[in-house]
């Protein structure tokens, strides 16, 4: 059982529990959306929801303490909360964070420098920290990120709204993240030090720092939820090869993909082929994109924005009525895409 069925046999129980066959209904009923989403939707007042996400990062799972910075492990603590409720149509409002570190850690002031990169990206969009908790650890630093944003009611965007015909979309580059974690385990740091620094370091730092300091599309987010231009959405966390079967199976649809039109960055192909690697499996299977994939109806494709916040848009496929089938074309084949983006407890071999 992986991570996601796992998830799945947790929301039967919840919707058995509350007699629904349907998404989440329970006896509150200002739970709009529960399980099975990048966020919870909960109506908080007249005209307004409440959506509300929690991640974890963990040690030596989600980050190493010798590749990156407390800096930076704070900065993608909020980033990746930032990027579920921006994959929901809503702007963030409040954060709490716990953190869990072994004494070493702490007497080293990790945690302070920690809350100086959150602080720093909470500032830059308007989040508040609102509580938390602290604990010790016997080895291994834990960070519980959640985050609570607002949206208009009814605004929300869910997985759910997509329907044959819609065209789908990326922000950004796909690939980045994944180049950057193979760069580091294969032995390449950041580096900060002044001073001009040779291409190819500018080139290598660039991809680092995608993997280890994710830029939340916030603003695309707000954008196609404020004015009801995406059907469905989610965050590339995962990669696109999972997280577009996650939106297919919640809105019971299936997808066609071109290949010639998923946008890689230059520099992951310069990268890449430098280093043996293939870019389109990277920008398909790689994840911590944080990029998001949305669906547009094809009568609202014309209202779409080129850029927001300098970052553009590329429409990647279709919509298609097969339910479960996604499929990809590359020049004349065309193959089955499966979800084989990260996964916690994915069997090796």
């Amino acid at each position: 059982m992986n991570e996601f069925d796992f998830i799945e046999k947790i929301r039967a129980r919840v919707r058995a529990k509350h007699d629904s066959a349907s998404a989440l209904i329970t006896r509150h009923s200002s739970l709009i959306q529960g399980i099975g989403d990048d966020a919870a939707v909960i109506r908080s007042q007249a005209g307004k929801d409440l959506v509300v996400t929690t991640d974890l990062l963990i040690e030596d799972i989600d980050f190493k303490r010798d590749t990156t910075s407390p800096e930076l492990i704070g900065h993608k603590a909020l980033a990746v909360s930032l990027s579920d409720v921006a994959a929901m149509g809503a702007g963030a409002r409040w954060g709490f964070v716990s953190i869990g570190l072994p004494p070493d850690v702490w007497e080293s002031g990790f945690a302070e420098r920690l809350y100086d990169g959150y602080f720093s990206l909470a500032e830059q969009y308007g989040v508040e920290l609102a509580g938390g908790d602290v604990s010790r650890t016997t080895e291994k630093i834990v960070i519980d990120s959640m985050l609570i944003g607002e949206c208009d009611s009814g605004r929300a965007v869910l997985r759910r709204g997509a329907a044959a015909g819609d065209q789908i979309f990326v922000t950004g580059f796909l690939g980045d993240a994944a180049a950057g974690l193979r760069l580091l385990e294969r032995g390449a740091r950041v580096h900060t030090a002044s001073g001009p620094k040779p291409l190819e370091e500018v080139s290598v730092n660039r991809l680092l720092l995608r993997q280890l300091c994710p830029d939340p599309r916030v603003g695309w987010g707000i954008l196609l939820g404020e004015q009801q231009l995406a059907s469905a959405m989610i965050d590339i966390s995962d990669g696109l090869s999972s997280d577009l079967n996650h939106l297919c199976e919640e809105s019971g649809v299936g997808a066609m993909i071109d290949a010639s039109r998923i946008p890689i960055d230059k520099l992951v192909t310069e990268i890449c082929g430098r280093r043996a690697l293939d870019p389109l499996m990277l920008a398909l299977h790689g994840g911590e994109d944080f990029e998001l994939l949305f669906t547009v109806k094809p009568e609202n494709v014309a209202r779409l924005p080129r850029k927001v916040d300098g970052v553009s848009i590329c429409q990647i496929g279709e919509v298609t009525s097969e339910p479960g089938k996604i499929s990809v074309s590359e020049k004349d084949r065309v193959w089955d895409l499966k979800a084989e983006g990260f996964d916690h407890f994915k069997r090796e071999g």
